[in-house]
């Protein structure tokens, strides 16, 4: 790793004082130009000096979104500088999507391992998405949910024979539409009667030992078909 230049934005002086001691100890190749413990006192810094390095903590005077907006404007106005994210944000899920599509090159959450040589040397290099174990171990939880949701999902259509237009059709319920509008959607061949007929057949399939002799209406189809992930709520969008 070649030597670099780093500003530090953290307003916690003992947090400041524990990261000075990280990079000073660990990561000679890193000359500390300069730190700030406000948005003002950065943006002040960045007219002195440019560093290669953005060492960014985002609670800033008790305010996250000044440390996300930090970062969208340095990538903004220097899109060069590497913005490596360094928070106590550890439950604050939406804050690192935030910063995220702020540009930062990553996110080090200040638990586990804290900021490692190594991942401040992933980011010098040019790679992005550097994460620390805490947030990988999230991300990677997240990641395994997903793909069993999907998996789930293409069982359930197979198990219970749904092709094509049933989905569209449960899909559209979900969303509110009428069978007479779900009839004028493009490359739905079918009328109303056609759609009642299909109705009942679902009922069938997805309540094959009844409803406890209770009656089932499209609201409960649709519920049910959330339920067994034939829907996948998350993605309920309509068709032209």
């Amino acid at each position: 790793m070649k030597n670099f230049k780093v500003i530090v934005v953290e307003d916690v002086p003992l947090e400041l004082k524990g990261t000075l001691g990280i990079i000073k100890n660990e990561i000679p190749e890193a000359e500390i130009i300069g730190t700030a413990d406000s948005e003002s006192a950065y943006w002040k810094l960045l007219k002195q000096q440019k560093p290669d390095l953005l060492l960014l903590d985002l609670g800033l005077g008790g305010s996250t979104t000044i440390g996300v907006e930090i970062c969208r404007q340095t990538k903004e106005m220097y899109p060069n500088i590497k913005v490596l994210i360094f928070t106590g944000e550890i439950l604050n899920e939406k804050l690192w999507v935030d910063v995220l599509d702020a540009g930062c090159d990553g996110i080090i959450l200040k638990s586990g391992e804290l900021l490692t040589r190594g991942d401040v040397a992933s980011v010098m290099d040019g790679k992005r998405l550097v994460f620390n174990q805490p947030i990988l171990e999230k991300v990677v939880e997240r990641f395994k949910r997903s793909v069993n949701s999907q998996l789930m999902r293409q069982e359930a259509l197979v198990n219970y024979e749904i092709d094509e237009y049933d989905e569209r059709f449960l899909r559209h319920l979900a969303l509110g539409y009428t069978k007479e509008q779900i009839t004028n959607l493009r490359g739905m061949p079918f009328g109303v009667k056609s759609l009642e007929k299909r109705q009942n057949e679902l009922v069938q399939k997805l309540f094959p030992n009844g409803n406890g002799g209770v009656g089932i209406n499209a609201t409960r189809l649709v519920v049910r078909a959330c339920e067994l992930r034939i829907l996948d709520i998350d993605n309920l969008h309509p068709d032209e």
